[in-house]
């Protein structure tokens, strides 16, 4: 018994668990009609209803297409699947498994940051070959996908913690957050143009340090230093991680 106490809380155990929740999720849930609508359809009709009308070069709106796609992307999964498994009534199963709660959110939070990464590239590659933007530096843009998905997809692991077994429940209260951070993110309007009170608000978004990584990829103008970007980024997701981790525990001890 000892030793397979061992093994179970062992960091090869609790990582191979985190990786057959990822490869469940990406075979169940990832071509689910909801998941496609918030993360896909949905931004692409929100940002092109934007830009109807208005005097924009079209190579200007890929920086911001890309990282609302990675914002809607990454933060989808997670309020979708985790409501979805409570009404299966597969989340109790998940649980009662010697995977850690932690191994559990890892999964969670894996499955949003491979759907938002890979899905974040089509637009790159419309926006490269439909416009004349190009990709001045890649690091940067590549920095900017990655660490924005991993932060985004902690936000809606975070967001999918209060006992719901109806996703619409979720995604309510999901897009109250997401929409007032994506209009204060610089996305549509830049950050300096914005009025003094949305300023005040833009800091507090991690899209609107991605939105940033993504610009300076294209070689487009930024609002913040470019060090402090992936600097608050990180922040942004240990602080989303740990708030994750403590309100799925939460309701975890309570049996909801």
């Amino acid at each position: 018994m000892m030793v397979h106490r061992e093994n179970t809380n062992s960091l090869k155990f609790q990582s191979h668990g985190a990786f057959v929740i990822l490869k469940k999720n990406i075979l169940l849930y990832y071509l689910k009609p909801p998941v496609l609508i918030f993360g896909v359809v949905f931004p692409v009709f929100f940002f092109l209803a934007f830009k109807m009308g208005r005097a924009i070069a079209a190579e200007n709106i890929v920086p911001g297409m890309v990282a609302m796609a990675l914002w809607f992307t990454a933060s989808s999964v997670g309020p979708l699947v985790t409501p979805w498994e409570r009404r299966a009534k597969t989340y109790e199963r998940l649980i009662a498994t010697p995977v850690s709660l932690q191994a559990i959110i890892a999964g969670d939070i894996l499955s949003g940051v491979i759907f938002g990464a890979c899905l974040s590239i089509v637009p790159v590659i419309l926006g490269l070959s439909l416009t004349d933007a190009a990709v001045n530096n890649l690091l940067f843009l590549v920095v900017g996908i990655i660490l924005g998905a991993v932060s985004f997809s902690s936000l809606g692991v975070l967001l999918a913690a209060p006992p719901a077994s109806s996703p619409s429940n979720i995604m309510l209260l999901s897009n109250l957050v997401r929409l007032p951070l994506l209009f204060v993110s610089g996305i549509f309007l830049p950050i300096s143009q914005m009025p003094s009170w949305a300023r005040w608000f833009a800091p507090i978004s991690p899209l609107s340090y991605a939105g940033d990584l993504v610009r300076a990829g294209f070689g487009q103008s930024v609002y913040f230093p470019l060090w402090l970007s992936p600097l608050m980024l990180v922040i942004f997701t240990a602080v989303l991680m740990w708030g994750a981790y403590k309100f799925h525990r939460r309701w975890r001890a309570k049996g909801l």
